[in-house]
């Protein structure tokens, strides 16, 4: 039976065990937080993301998770930098073209501001520009893909939450926590 644990990375953290960057300035891994021998993540959350990662001790499965070819859902909250106009949100819908190629098109709603934990640090704030939040799905797992897509229409993303990756989501698991599937 393979091990699935749902963690809710946060803000800062690299998804990996260790670090192979600098020696000088070491920076947080999933060690700091998870000590289960044979679990690697299923894809990865960049840096400055939070929320939803998933690990497992299955190879096959882990393939499953991370590859866009089984075009497994991922839904993300972003805030975004403006308002967004009906014209971005629809080429968001349709696909937009990155460096890397078209993207395959995304569920975009505009939501309320949704109930999370604070960030640390927290995202800067200017009275002069207004920020919005969207629920995106999309169905790839490009690098930066979601950041990249919202700056491609205009909407610079401040704070990126993957609040699902296909049914586990992760309702209740505060950040540093983890829990099995």
């Amino acid at each position: 039976m393979s091990r699935v644990i749902l963690f809710n990375k946060p803000y800062g953290v690299l998804s990996q065990f260790t670090d192979k960057g600098s020696a000088d300035s070491p920076r947080p891994t999933l060690s700091a937080y998870i000590d289960v021998p044979g679990v690697y993540p299923a894809g990865r959350l960049d840096r400055d993301s939070e929320g939803l990662l998933v690990l497992t001790d299955d190879g096959r499965l882990q393939a499953r998770i991370a590859s866009p070819k089984f075009k497994r859902r991922k839904t993300y909250l972003a805030q975004v930098e403006g308002t967004p106009s009906t014209e971005q949100l629809t080429a968001l819908r349709q696909g937009v073209t990155l460096k890397d190629g078209a993207t395959r098109p995304a569920k975009v709603e505009e939501i309320a501001e949704p109930e999370l934990w604070p960030r640390d640090p927290p995202v800067r704030y200017r009275k002069t520009v207004p920020d919005t939040w969207l629920r995106l799905t999309i169905t790839e797992g490009r690098n930066r893909q979601v950041r990249r897509m919202t700056a491609h229409v205009g909407l610079p993303c401040l704070r990126l939450v993957r609040w699902s990756v296909g049914d586990w989501t992760l309702d209740g698991l505060p950040p540093g926590q983890w829990r099995d599937a």
